[in-house]
């Protein structure tokens, strides 16, 4: 994927300014088409159909990985949205990734697929407390040690 991302986009990332630009180049950001406060269709823009290709093929492999970051997210919006819209907004995220990747000359570093269930760890429990005590049950939650 780096391959094609690279041969795709060049060495040069000056025309790139943020990667919501490079999503827009390539083709993956959401449309929005709105008017008089209805949404119309939200088509993706058209793009690089090479790096498209890519990315979406990259997407399917990242959200089928056992315990990876995108593996949640991804199953999370396709069972929401539908099969190929999820992948699209996995394979957005993707190139995200690849774009602060090459710019800040980081290492990429899997975050784990609980990674937003820990950072969300107090939201979480407030909500299941909640729906417990809607069912009328009282409940006392003391931590693992």
């Amino acid at each position: 994927m780096a391959e094609v991302g690279w041969a795709e986009i060049g060495p040069d990332r000056t025309p790139f300014p943020s990667a919501a630009h490079l999503a827009c180049w390539a083709g993956m950001c959401p449309g929005n088409n709105q008017s008089a406060g209805k949404n119309r269709s939200g088509k993706t823009t058209k793009g690089s159909r090479w790096l498209r290709q890519a990315l979406l093929q990259a997407a399917w492999a990242a959200s089928h990985k056992k315990d990876s970051y995108f593996q949640a997210p991804a199953h999370n919006r396709m069972r929401r949205r539908g099969r190929k819209r999820g992948l699209v907004a996995v394979a957005h995220s993707l190139l995200w990734v690849m774009y602060h990747i090459w710019t800040d000359g980081t290492e990429y570093r899997d975050l784990g697929r609980d990674f937003l269930d820990r950072i969300r760890a107090d939201h979480l429990i407030g909500y299941h407390l909640n729906q417990l005590q809607q069912l009328g049950l009282t409940v006392a939650v003391t931590p693992v040690a």
